[in-house]
Protein backbone atom coordinates (compact mmCIF):
# COMPACT_ATOMS: atom_id res chain seq x y z
CA UNK A 1 0.00 0.00 0.00
CA UNK A 2 0.99 3.29 -0.46
CA UNK A 3 0.88 4.86 2.87
CA UNK A 4 3.22 1.79 3.60
CA UNK A 5 5.39 2.55 1.16
CA UNK A 6 5.92 6.14 2.17
CA UNK A 7 6.16 4.98 5.80
CA UNK A 8 8.86 6.42 7.79
CA UNK A 9 11.97 4.61 7.57
CA UNK A 10 10.77 3.35 3.83
CA UNK A 11 12.49 4.47 0.88
CA UNK A 12 9.96 7.51 0.35
CA UNK A 13 10.85 8.79 4.01
CA UNK A 14 14.00 8.47 3.71
CA UNK A 15 14.54 9.98 0.44
CA UNK A 16 11.87 13.30 1.79
CA UNK A 17 13.79 13.45 4.65
CA UNK A 18 17.56 13.93 2.31
CA UNK A 19 16.44 15.70 -0.37
CA UNK A 20 14.77 18.25 3.19
CA UNK A 21 18.43 18.18 4.57
CA UNK A 22 20.33 19.19 1.20
CA UNK A 23 17.81 22.06 0.32
CA UNK A 24 18.50 23.76 4.10
CA UNK A 25 22.00 23.03 3.09
CA UNK A 26 22.03 25.01 -0.24
CA UNK A 27 19.92 27.81 1.40
CA UNK A 28 22.69 27.97 4.75
CA UNK A 29 25.43 28.36 1.74
CA UNK A 30 23.70 31.12 -0.34
CA UNK A 31 22.88 32.67 2.59
CA UNK A 32 26.51 32.92 3.74
CA UNK A 33 27.82 33.93 0.82
CA UNK A 34 25.44 36.92 0.51
CA UNK A 35 26.43 37.93 4.40
CA UNK A 36 29.90 37.39 3.28
CA UNK A 37 29.04 40.14 -0.21
CA UNK A 38 27.25 42.41 2.24
CA UNK A 39 30.21 42.23 4.55
CA UNK A 40 32.69 43.64 1.77
CA UNK A 41 33.55 47.10 3.10
CA UNK A 42 33.56 45.89 6.69
CA UNK A 43 35.52 42.61 6.46
CA UNK A 44 39.35 41.70 5.47
CA UNK A 45 39.50 40.16 2.12
CA UNK A 46 40.51 36.92 3.36
CA UNK A 47 37.44 36.57 5.61
CA UNK A 48 35.30 37.11 3.04
CA UNK A 49 37.30 35.00 0.96
CA UNK A 50 37.25 31.79 3.51
CA UNK A 51 33.46 32.40 4.22
CA UNK A 52 32.81 32.26 0.45
CA UNK A 53 34.66 29.43 0.01
CA UNK A 54 33.34 27.42 2.53
CA UNK A 55 29.36 28.19 1.60
CA UNK A 56 30.57 27.47 -1.99
CA UNK A 57 31.38 24.35 -1.11
CA UNK A 58 28.58 23.50 1.05
CA UNK A 59 26.27 24.74 -1.73
CA UNK A 60 28.08 21.82 -4.52
CA UNK A 61 27.98 19.53 -2.05
CA UNK A 62 24.42 19.64 -1.18
CA UNK A 63 23.84 19.66 -5.40
CA UNK A 64 25.84 16.81 -5.01
CA UNK A 65 23.59 15.11 -2.04
CA UNK A 66 20.44 16.26 -3.40
CA UNK A 67 20.86 14.72 -7.43
CA UNK A 68 22.30 11.49 -5.82
CA UNK A 69 19.36 10.92 -3.42
CA UNK A 70 16.64 11.77 -6.91
CA UNK A 71 18.17 9.39 -8.73
CA UNK A 72 19.28 7.01 -6.46
CA UNK A 73 22.51 6.94 -7.51
CA UNK A 74 24.69 4.43 -5.66
CA UNK A 75 28.37 5.91 -6.40
CA UNK A 76 27.13 9.55 -5.95
CA UNK A 77 25.68 8.85 -2.49
CA UNK A 78 29.00 6.69 -1.15
CA UNK A 79 31.22 9.87 -2.21
CA UNK A 80 28.55 12.24 -1.23
CA UNK A 81 28.68 10.06 2.34
CA UNK A 82 31.95 10.27 2.13
CA UNK A 83 32.58 13.66 1.99
CA UNK A 84 30.06 14.16 4.59
CA UNK A 85 31.64 12.38 7.16
CA UNK A 86 35.19 13.77 6.73
CA UNK A 87 33.67 17.54 7.03
CA UNK A 88 31.32 16.61 10.01
CA UNK A 89 35.20 15.03 11.66
CA UNK A 90 36.99 18.17 10.74
CA UNK A 91 33.86 20.60 11.75
CA UNK A 92 33.28 19.14 14.85
CA UNK A 93 37.17 19.44 15.64
CA UNK A 94 36.64 23.42 15.08
CA UNK A 95 34.06 23.78 16.33
CA UNK A 96 34.97 22.20 19.78
CA UNK A 97 38.33 24.35 19.44
CA UNK A 98 36.27 27.46 19.38
CA UNK A 99 34.38 26.75 22.74
CA UNK A 100 37.46 25.54 24.55
CA UNK A 101 39.71 28.71 23.74
CA UNK A 102 40.65 30.26 26.69
CA UNK A 103 41.34 34.35 27.16
CA UNK A 104 45.02 33.89 26.95
CA UNK A 105 44.31 32.09 23.61
CA UNK A 106 41.85 34.46 22.49
CA UNK A 107 44.32 38.00 22.83
CA UNK A 108 46.85 35.59 20.93
CA UNK A 109 44.15 35.48 17.75
CA UNK A 110 43.42 39.18 18.54
CA UNK A 111 47.07 40.38 18.40
CA UNK A 112 47.81 38.29 14.99
CA UNK A 113 44.62 39.53 13.11
CA UNK A 114 45.15 43.09 14.98
CA UNK A 115 49.07 43.26 13.60
CA UNK A 116 47.44 41.81 10.28
CA UNK A 117 44.75 44.41 9.86
CA UNK A 118 45.14 47.51 7.69
CA UNK A 119 45.29 51.03 8.68
CA UNK A 120 41.97 51.95 7.21
CA UNK A 121 40.44 48.48 8.42
CA UNK A 122 41.49 49.49 12.52
CA UNK A 123 40.12 53.20 11.53
CA UNK A 124 36.73 51.50 11.13
CA UNK A 125 37.43 49.36 14.30
CA UNK A 126 38.35 52.48 16.43
CA UNK A 127 35.72 54.85 14.84
CA UNK A 128 32.48 52.53 15.40
CA UNK A 129 33.83 50.95 18.63
CA UNK A 130 34.72 54.40 20.19
CA UNK A 131 38.32 52.67 21.10
CA UNK A 132 42.19 53.99 20.25
CA UNK A 133 44.94 51.46 19.52
CA UNK A 134 44.85 47.67 20.16
CA UNK A 135 46.35 47.42 23.97
CA UNK A 136 46.84 51.05 24.75
CA UNK A 137 47.82 52.33 28.52
CA UNK A 138 47.60 56.16 27.54
CA UNK A 139 44.56 57.67 27.97
CA UNK A 140 43.58 58.82 25.05
CA UNK A 141 40.65 61.59 25.42
CA UNK A 142 37.73 61.83 22.62
CA UNK A 143 37.90 65.03 20.97
CA UNK A 144 34.26 65.46 20.64
CA UNK A 145 32.88 64.10 23.77
CA UNK A 146 35.78 64.66 26.10
CA UNK A 147 36.07 61.15 27.46
CA UNK A 148 38.91 58.92 27.47
CA UNK A 149 38.94 56.04 25.12
CA UNK A 150 39.33 52.66 26.07
CA UNK A 151 41.34 49.94 24.28
CA UNK A 152 40.32 48.54 21.22
CA UNK A 153 41.17 44.70 23.51
CA UNK A 154 38.49 45.16 25.56
CA UNK A 155 35.89 45.22 22.69
CA UNK A 156 37.28 43.26 20.59
CA UNK A 157 37.90 40.18 22.88
CA UNK A 158 34.36 40.75 24.61
CA UNK A 159 32.98 40.35 20.49
CA UNK A 160 35.15 37.68 20.00
CA UNK A 161 34.02 35.61 22.83
CA UNK A 162 30.65 36.22 22.06
CA UNK A 163 30.93 34.90 17.91
CA UNK A 164 33.49 31.75 19.03
CA UNK A 165 30.30 30.69 21.57
CA UNK A 166 27.78 31.32 19.09
CA UNK A 167 29.51 29.85 16.40
CA UNK A 168 30.57 26.86 18.17
CA UNK A 169 27.03 25.88 19.63
CA UNK A 170 25.61 26.84 16.19
CA UNK A 171 28.43 24.83 14.63
CA UNK A 172 28.42 21.74 16.57
CA UNK A 173 24.47 21.44 16.06
CA UNK A 174 25.10 21.66 11.99
CA UNK A 175 27.61 19.20 12.46
CA UNK A 176 25.32 16.90 14.18
CA UNK A 177 22.65 17.19 10.86
CA UNK A 178 25.46 16.14 8.74
CA UNK A 179 25.94 13.15 10.73
CA UNK A 180 22.22 12.68 10.42
CA UNK A 181 22.49 12.93 6.46
CA UNK A 182 25.83 10.39 6.71
CA UNK A 183 23.15 8.07 8.59
CA UNK A 184 20.06 8.36 6.48
CA UNK A 185 22.33 8.35 2.95
CA UNK A 186 23.76 4.55 4.26
CA UNK A 187 20.09 3.66 4.65
CA UNK A 188 19.09 5.07 1.31
CA UNK A 189 21.79 3.25 -0.41
CA UNK A 190 20.63 -0.28 0.77
CA UNK A 191 17.03 0.61 0.19
CA UNK A 192 14.89 -0.73 -3.15
CA UNK A 193 13.69 1.77 -5.20
CA UNK A 194 9.80 0.01 -5.28
CA UNK A 195 9.31 2.11 -8.74
CA UNK A 196 12.84 0.66 -10.40
CA UNK A 197 13.31 -2.57 -12.22
CA UNK A 198 14.61 -5.56 -9.59
CA UNK A 199 17.28 -6.54 -11.87
CA UNK A 200 18.55 -2.51 -11.76
CA UNK A 201 18.89 -2.79 -7.91
CA UNK A 202 22.78 -3.51 -6.84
Amino acid sequence: MGSVRFSCGGFGCTRGALCVLNVLYMVVGLVLIGVAASSFSTVSMSVIGGVIAVASLLFLIAVLGLVATLRHHQVLLFFYMLILLIIFIVQLGVFCACLALNKEQQLGLLKVGWNHMSPSTRQRIESRYHCCGFNNTDQVVNSTEGQPLSPCLEVLQIFLDQVLQVAGGVGLFFAFTEILSVWLTWRYRNLKNPEADPNAFL
